[in-house]
This record gives C-alpha cells, sequence and structure tokens, in this order.
C-alpha cells in the first residue's frame, strides 16, 4: 500500500477548496432561512387579506336589500314634499 503525500501547493489549494464550499454552504443557508421567512410573512398578509376579503363579502351580501330601501327612502320623501306643499298653501307660504 503506498501512502499519499500531498505537497504544500496541493494541501494549501484543497484546504481553500473545503473553505469555501463550507462559505457556500452557510450562504446558502442562509439564503434558505430568509426564504423561509419571507414567504411566512406573505402567508400572514395572504391570510389577512383573505379575511378582509370574506368580510367584504358578508357586508355586501345584503344588497338586494339597497333597491327596495331606496324605493321606500323615496316614497318618504314624496309625501314630505306633498305635506310642505299642503302646509305651505293652507299658511299662504307656498305659490303654487
Amino acid at each position: 500500500m503506498h501512502a499519499l503525500a500531498l505537497d504544500s501547493s496541493t494541501k494549501t489549494l484543497w484546504w481553500s477548496a473545503i473553505i469555501v464550499g463550507f462559505i457556500v454552504v452557510l450562504a446558502v443557508a442562509g439564503l434558505l432561512s430568509l426564504l423561509i421567512w419571507f414567504v411566512k410573512i406573505i402567508d400572514r398578509r395572504v391570510a389577512e387579506i383573505r379575511d378582509t376579503l370574506r368580510a367584504a363579502a358578508e357586508n355586501t351580501s345584503h344588497t338586494s336589500l339597497i333597491e327596495p330601501t331606496g324605493q321606500a327612502v323615496d316614497g318618504v320623501l314624496a309625501e314630505g314634499l306633498q305635506h310642505h306643499l299642503f302646509l305651505g298653501r293652507v299658511l299662504g307660504k307656498v305659490k303654487s
């Protein structure tokens, strides 16, 4: 069996490669941690938007009542105008 000995420059190259590889692994781990952090933030904000949209849908679920309410308000206003005109004629303040 032969013992393999490395000369100084080869040994330095190997150690340099190991150190660079370790730095790359640390950088990848850091970037993945950052990515996970960003995904959690995005997920939380998407949940907030989803809840807001659900609340908006619940608020607008009774829009079918808007038209009848508007018609009822128009009727009340028309009747109020008739009372105003009548009282104005009786008191002599409104000319027809």
